[in-house]
C-alpha cells in the first residue's frame, strides 16, 4: 500500500495572484464613472505635451508675424505684413499684363486675319468664351444654344441675321440690335399684319400655311396654295419669293426650319399677327473694342461662320 500511494502523481500547485496586490499595481482612476465603467487617470505621453507645447509657442509667434487679430475697420497686418488678397491681386495684374500684349495685338489686327494667326486665334476663343459666359449667356446660353421661347438666337448654326463674317458680328455685338443707346444699332421692324388690320385673321392662317410649306413643315396645302399670293404681295420683298430671306436687312430665312420664335402654326400666326421686336443691347460702352473683338471671334467660331 505504501508503494502505490508513493507512486501517485501529484497535481502541480497553482499560483494565485494576491488581490491586495494586485490593487496596489492598478492606475488610479479620476473618479468618473459612466455605465459603470471607470476612467483611469494615466498621465499623457511626454512627446505629446511636448508637442503640445510646442503648438502654443507657435501659435504666439504666427500671431505676431502674420495678420490674426481682427479689429474694427481691418485685421493686424503682422510684422511680414502678408497679404493673401494682395497676392491674388498681383497675380491677376500679372496675367493681366502678360494677356495685354495679346489685346494690343487683336486691337492692331484686321478681323479677318484674326484666324491665320493660330496662336492669337487660340487666344481671342479663350479671352472670347470667357467674356461671353460672363456677359452673353445670360441671354443666348452658356454654351450659345439660345431660347426659342424668348427669341434669343441659336449661336451655332449657320444661319446668321445681319451676316455671319467676323466683320458682321462684331458691329452687331458692338451696337446690338434695335435699341436706342447706338445710332449705328442693327434695326429692322416686320409690320403687324393682324394688329394694324392689314391681313385679317382668315388671310392670316393662310399666309402661316404657306410658309411653313416653305420649309416643307406640316400644312393645310388649300391654305398654303390661297396664301402663295398673299405672301409674294406683303412677305416677299424682305424674305424673297422661296423664303430665302435677307440677312443684310434682318430678315430671317422661312424655308430651313430655323426658327427664332419657333415654327409651330401658333407661334408663326403670332409672329404675323403681332409682329416681333427684339432688342439686343450695345456693348460698345460695356466692353473694350478687344475683348468685344475676342467675343466676335469666339461666336463666329461657334456655328462654322461665313
Amino acid at each position: 500500500m505504501a508503494e502505490e500511494s508513493e507512486n501517485k502523481v501529484k497535481p502541480p500547485s497553482r499560483q494565485y495572484p494576491d488581490p491586495a496586490k494586485k490593487l496596489e499595481q492598478e492606475v488610479k482612476t479620476t473618479g468618473h464613472t459612466w455605465d459603470g465603467i471607470e476612467e483611469y487617470d494615466n498621465p499623457m505621453p511626454r512627446w505629446w505635451v511636448w508637442i503640445f507645447i510646442i503648438t502654443i509657442v507657435w501659435s504666439f509667434g504666427y500671431w505676431i508675424a502674420y495678420p490674426a487679430w481682427p479689429g474694427i475697420q481691418s485685421a493686424t497686418s503682422g510684422l511680414l505684413g502678408y497679404s493673401s488678397r494682395a497676392n491674388v491681386a498681383a497675380e491677376i495684374a500679372d496675367f493681366e499684363d502678360r494677356n495685354e500684349v495679346f489685346f494690343a495685338q487683336l486691337v492692331d489686327t484686321d478681323l479677318d486675319e484674326i484666324r491665320e494667326d493660330d496662336e492669337l486665334h487660340r487666344f481671342a476663343i479663350n479671352a472670347g468664351g470667357s467674356v461671353f459666359r460672363a456677359q452673353c449667356s445670360q441671354c443666348h446660353g452658356a454654351g450659345g444654344a439660345g431660347v426659342q421661347a424668348a427669341g434669343y438666337p441659336n449661336l451655332l448654326n449657320d444661319d446668321w441675321l445681319w451676316g455671319g463674317t467676323m466683320e458682321d458680328i462684331h458691329q452687331t455685338i458692338r451696337y446690338g440690335i434695335r435699341n436706342e443707346d447706338f445710332m449705328d444699332a442693327r434695326w429692322s421692324e416686320m409690320p403687324a399684319f393682324g394688329r394694324d388690320g392689314l391681313l385679317d385673321d382668315e388671310e392670316i392662317d393662310q399666309v402661316v400655311n404657306y410658309v411653313l410649306s416653305l420649309s416643307a413643315s406640316d400644312h393645310d396645302a388649300e391654305l398654303a396654295s390661297a396664301g402663295q399670293e398673299l405672301y409674294e404681295i406683303n412677305c416677299a420683298s424682305c424674305h424673297m419669293d422661296d423664303g430665302s430671306g435677307d440677312y443684310f436687312i434682318g430678315a430671317p430665312a422661312l424655308n430651313n426650319q430655323i426658327w427664332l420664335y419657333g415654327g409651330s402654326p401658333e407661334a408663326i400666326r403670332h409672329t404675323i399677327y403681332y409682329s416681333r421686336f427684339g432688342v439686343m443691347p450695345g456693348f460698345a460702352e460695356r466692353l473694350r473694342d478687344a475683348e468685344i473683338r475676342a467675343v466676335a471671334a469666339y461666336v463666329h467660331q461657334l456655328g462654322g461662320g461665313q
